[in-house]
Parts: structure tokens; C-alpha cells; sequence
């Protein structure tokens, strides 16, 4: 064999290594992703069940249960944007800061009878700080103008006329505003 050819087959070798290494990492990285998305989005384009999502807003006013499941503390709330809400339901603690009109970011996962099932509950943790995608979110919606001062009190942020809520019923169904 000679010189030549040998470098060449080290070269080639190199190659399909660095491309497979490449396609690996990519592979991971893509399957790692976590989309951010609002109540909103989820009633407008129904993610498939089982993709990872974080979902931003404010807790709805008056929707947060408490209960126990095998001695673990469960809460079910509405996660909302101003125009849609989403049932989100937790198994564990919930931050200190995890209150009714917060902002919350839940990480989770879409559920086949239209629920968000949270993994994790992140909460601002003081008056000055909200997800960066939960104040784009608000500021697209309309709910808060940065000119004009802090946002407003989320207990006034929608109008029960106008609300749409996404119904879990209609959703596994079909026939809601996020059904197929």
C-alpha cells in the first residue's frame, strides 16, 4: 500500500468519525430541546402528546386545589395568558412562591385528554422578575404595556365575556378549540 493511499483511508476514517460523532450530538441535542409556549399557542396548535413544553403564564385566580395521592402532595391549577387558560396538574412541592395570579413556568408534557402534566413548577422569585417569555407573551396579548408601568394585577388581566378556556373534554374529543 503505499503513502498515498494510506493517508487517504486515514483522512476517509477521520471523516466518517467526526461525521458520526456530529450526528450524534446533534441527534441529542435536538431530543433535549424544550419549546416554550403560552395557553394560547396550546389551543391554537395542539402539541402532540409527550413533547417536552414549558408553559408560561400567571395562575388563574381561585383555580388552585390542593389533594394527596399515596401521601404526595398533588395541586391542580389554570395556568393563563389573558385569553386561554390550560389545567396544569403537579405531584410534589410546589416553590414557596407558587400563588394564585403568579408567574409560573411548569415543565411538562401535554396529556392525551388535553391536561398539562407539570414535572417541574418554576416561580418569579421576587416582584421585579417574570420569565422573559411570559412578559412577550403579555406584551403580544395586549394585557401590558412596559411605558405605561409594571403589569397590571392579573386578577384583571381578562374578561370572563371573552375568555376562552381549553376544555380537556372537548380537547380529547376533537371537537374544542384545540382539537383536530
Amino acid at each position: 500500500m503505499t503513502r498515498k493511499r494510506r493517508r487517504l483511508y486515514l483522512l476517509l476514517a477521520c471523516g466518517i468519525g467526526v461525521g458520526s460523532a456530529s450526528a450524534l450530538a446533534l441527534t441529542a441535542f435536538q431530543s433535549s430541546l424544550t419549546f416554550f409556549v403560552t395557553p394560547t399557542q396550546i389551543a391554537q396548535k395542539d402539541p402532540p402528546p409527550g413533547q417536552v413544553l414549558r408553559l408560561g403564564g400567571l395562575v388563574q385566580m381561585g383555580s388552585v386545589e390542593h389533594t394527596e395521592i399515596d401521601g404526595h402532595p398533588k395541586a391542580v391549577f389554570r395556568v393563563t395568558d389573558g385569553k386561554s387558560s390550560v389545567q396544569v396538574s403537579y405531584v410534589g412541592l410546589l416553590p414557596d412562591l407558587f400563588r394564585e395570579g403568579q408567574g409560573i413556568v411548569a415543565i411538562g408534557s401535554i396529556r392525551p385528554n388535553g391536561t398539562f402534566r407539570a414535572s417541574e413548577v418554576l416561580a418569579k422569585h421576587d416582584s421585579d422578575y417574570m420569565p422573559k417569555e411570559v412578559v412577550d407573551a403579555l406584551k403580544k396579548s395586549g394585557h401590558w404595556n412596559p411605558a405605561a408601568g409594571g403589569p397590571p394585577p392579573a386578577s384583571t388581566w381578562w374578561d370572563k365575556a371573552s375568555f376562552r378556556k381549553v376544555d380537556s373534554m372537548q380537547h380529547a374529543s376533537g371537537n374544542g378549540p384545540t382539537g383536530g
